[in-house]
Order: C-alpha cells, then structure tokens, then sequence
C-alpha cells in the first residue's frame, strides 16, 4: 500500500513539474532566443559593411497587412516570404520543430508551421 501511494505521488510530481518537451505543448512560448537575434543582427550588419551601406529589403506591404506582421496574428495568405539566406542558416541552431524562420517585408519571423501563427518578430534588422 504504502509503494502504490509513494509511486502514485512520484508520477503526480513528474508530471506537475516536468517541463514540456516539445515546443508546441501547451505553456512553451517559443521566441527568438537571445542569442539567435544577436547571430541574426550581426549577420545583416555584416552584409551592409560589405556591400557599402546598401541593405536589400522587399517590396513593402500595404499598411493594413504590415501592421497585421505580429507576434500572435497568423501569415497573411498568399503573401510571399523568403527563407533565410544560407549563411545566416548555418550559423542559427535548427528551429524548433514544426517551426520555420521567414524574412518578408523586412522582418525576420518565426512561424507555426502547421498553423501559420506568427511567434515572435525580430523588427528593424533588414533595413531598406
């Protein structure tokens, strides 16, 4: 008796503090960590040094769907983003899964893929 209620507390335990192991389990907020904003500043930093000053940026959007690009809000449909360029992939650790990191309209995004909710928005790093 005593074994079942020492075993039933210890799976009671696990599971109330366990955190999720997943990204998209409910209570994680998956964001741009730290880390991954300053990799992803420096790498469109360096680009300006060297192309003198010059950043690409894509066409704006109109002002109803730009100020629709945030955190919480889905993708507008049939909106054209860009991946990453691929040196700035190599030097970012994988997304989490089911998550995909977008440039559009300036912007750097990390989006749900399944659902296309935007989760975290990095501003003013692509300059036009």
């Amino acid at each position: 008796m005593t074994n079942s209620i020492l075993y039933g507390l210890a799976v009671i335990s696990v599971l109330l503090f366990a955190a999720p192991s997943e990204a998209g389990e409910v209570g994680v907020q998956v964001v741009f960590t730290d880390g991954e904003a300053s990799i992803i500043r420096a790498y469109y930093d360096d680009q300006v040094a060297s192309k003198e000053g010059k950043r690409k940026n894509g066409k704006g959007l109109p002002p109803g769907i730009a100020k629709n690009l945030q955190r919480g809000k889905p993708l507008p449909p049939g909106i054209a983003r860009q991946a990453l360029p691929t040196g700035l992939v190599g030097l970012l650790p994988p997304a989490p899964k089911g998550y995909e990191r977008v440039v559009l309209s300036g912007k750097i995004l990390l989006v749900e893929i399944a659902t296309q909710i935007i989760q975290d928005v990095l501003e003013d790093v692509i300059l036009g």
